[in-house]
C-alpha cells in the first residue's frame, strides 16, 4: 500500500502533469537535458577557479578543489584509518573522528582500483557523486511538478553561492545523492529503498540524520493513515523506517564506544571542535558582532544565504510540499540555525536542502514561458553570483569552508 497522493500536493496544473504520465523511457532523455545544464554550470565553476587561481599566482587549482581544510582529513582518513588528532589550547581538541566513515571510504576505493593519487580520488567520487544527485534531484522535481521544474531545480541547486563545494572534495554532493533517490523513493513507496538508502546518507555526514527523520516521519504517517483499512501496512514500510536511522546510530555508537563513552562520546568529540548545538546562541551572538563590528565578506554572506534559507522554507510550508520534503529541509535548517561553532559553515550544510529551491524552480519556469529574457536575466545573474563567489571561497578567502 503506497498511497503516494498523501505525501504530494493534491493539485497540479495539466501542463505540470504532463511529466509525470510521460513513459518512463523518456525519463533518462529528459534527465540527461538537466545532468547536461548542470555539468556546463559546474564545469563553468571550474574553469572560473582555475582563471582566478592562475591569475594570483597559484598554479595548482585542482590542488584547491581536493586538498581544502576538511578535504584533508578525509583524505587521511582514507589512507590511514582513523586516528588523529590535533591539540590546540587548553579544551580545542580536534579529531577524525568527527568526520563520518562513507566518504573516505569510497574514496579508498577509488584509490584501490584506480592509480590515481588521494586528491583526485577524492575529487572523482565527489564529481560522481554530484552526478546522481543532480539526476535524483531531477526525479524528485519532475515526479511532483514536471520536467520543466525539474530542470530548472537542477540548475539552480548547480547555481547555488556555495555550490563550488559540489566540486571539491567534500561530503555533501555524496550525502545530496543518498538523499535526493531516497526521498524519490519514498514519494513512490518504496520503503525499503528509502530505507536502505536513507541509511547510506546517515553514514556520510553528521546531518545526514535529516534524511532518517524524513523518512520516519512519512513511514508514521502512511501507518497512521492504513491503520483502519484492510490489509493494514505492509512489512517494507515498517522495515524501511528500522533501516533508516541505521548508518548515523551505528557510526555515533562506535565513536562512543572507541572513546569509552557510548551514548555521549561522538558529541563530546564534536564539543572540543567547537561544535554544539545550543538552540542558535552562539550564532546570535556571532551575529551581533558582525552587524557591531563588521567582519570578513563571507560572514554578511553567511547571513544573507540562511536568511533567504528561511524565506524558502517558509515558501515551501505555504506551497504544501509532501511531508517528506518538509521534515528534510526543516531538519536540515534547524541544525545550520541551532549550531554554534563555524558560522561560515552554515551555507555548506544547507547545500544538501535541495527541495527548498522548488517554490523557486517553479516560479522560474512560470517567468520563462510568460517572459523568456526575464528568466534568461535571473539565470545569468545567478551564474555570475554562484561563479564569482565560488572562486573566492575557493582560491582568495582564507576562511573554512
Amino acid at each position: 500500500m503506497t498511497h503516494v497522493s498523501t505525501l504530494a500536493p493534491p493539485a497540479v496544473t495539466p501542463r505540470e502533469t504532463a511529466g509525470r504520465t510521460a513513459p518512463r523511457r523518456s525519463l533518462p532523455v529528459a534527465a540527461g537535458t538537466a545532468l547536461g545544464l548542470f555539468a556546463v554550470a559546474r564545469l563553468a565553476g571550474l574553469t572560473v577557479v582555475a582563471a582566478v587561481a592562475w591569475a594570483t599566482g597559484d598554479k595548482r587549482p585542482l590542488a584547491l578543489l581536493g586538498r581544502s581544510w576538511d578535504s584533508l582529513w578525509y583524505l587521511g582518513i582514507a589512507a590511514h584509518g582513523y586516528g588523529r588528532t590535533l591539540r590546540f589550547e587548553p579544551g580545542a581538541v580536534q579529531s577524525d573522528l568527527a568526520f563520518f566513515p562513507l566518504y573516505p571510504a569510497l574514496v579508498r576505493a577509488v584509490a584501490t582500483l584506480t592509480p590515481l593519487g588521494g586528491g583526485a580520488c577524492g575529487l572523482l567520487v565527489s564529481w560522481s557523486a554530484a552526478g546522481v544527485a543532480a539526476c535524483g534531484v531531477y526525479a524528485l522535481g519532475a515526479r511532483l511538478h514536471g520536467r520543466a521544474v525539474g530542470t530548472a531545480l537542477v540548475l539552480l541547486w548547480g547555481l547555488l553561492p556555495h555550490s563550488v563545494v559540489l566540486s571539491m572534495a567534500y561530503t555533501e554532493p555524496v550525502l545530496t545523492a543518498f538523499a535526493a533517490w531516497s526521498l524519490y523513493a519514498v514519494l513512490g513507496g518504496r520503503w525499503l529503498w528509502a530505507g536502505a538508502l536513507a541509511a547510506l546518507a546517515g553514514l556520510a555526514r553528521p546531518n545526514g540524520f535529516a534524511v532518517a527523520a524524513a523518512v520516519l516521519a512519512a513511514a508514521a504517517y502512511e501507518a497512521w493513515r492504513g491503520r483502519r483499512q484492510t490489509g493494514g501496512v505492509t512489512h517494507r514500510l515498517w522495515t524501511g523506517a528500522a533501516l533508516a536511522p541505521l548508518g548515523w546510530a551505528a557510526y555515533v555508537l562506535w565513536v562512543g564506544h572507541r572513546t569509552g563513552d557510548l551514548l555521549g562520546g561522538y558529541f563530546e568529540v564534536q564539543r572540543r571542535w567547537g561544535s554544539t548545538f545550543d538552540f542558535g546562541r552562539g550564532s546570535a551572538r556571532f551575529v551581533r558582532h558582525v552587524l557591531l563590528h563588521g567582519d570578513r565578506f563571507v560572514f554578511p554572506m553567511t547571513m544573507v544565504i540562511v536568511a533567504a534559507a528561511v524565506l524558502l522554507y517558509g515558501l515551501l510550508l505555504a506551497d504544501r510540499a509532501p511531508l517528506v520534503l518538509l521534515v528534510y529541509s526543516g531538519v536540515l535548517l534547524l541544525v545550520a540555525l541551532g549550531g554554534s561553532g563555524f558560522f561560515e559553515s552554515k551555507p555548506r550544510f544547507l547545500l544538501p536542502a535541495f527541495p527548498l529551491l522548488l517554490p523557486l524552480a517553479r516560479a522560474l519556469v512560470r517567468t520563462a514561458r510568460a517572459r523568456p529574457w526575464h528568466a534568461a536575466v535571473v539565470a545569468g545573474a545567478l551564474a555570475g553570483l554562484s561563479l564569482t563567489y565560488g572562486a573566492y571561497l575557493v582560491v582568495i578567502a582564507d576562511t573554512p569552508l
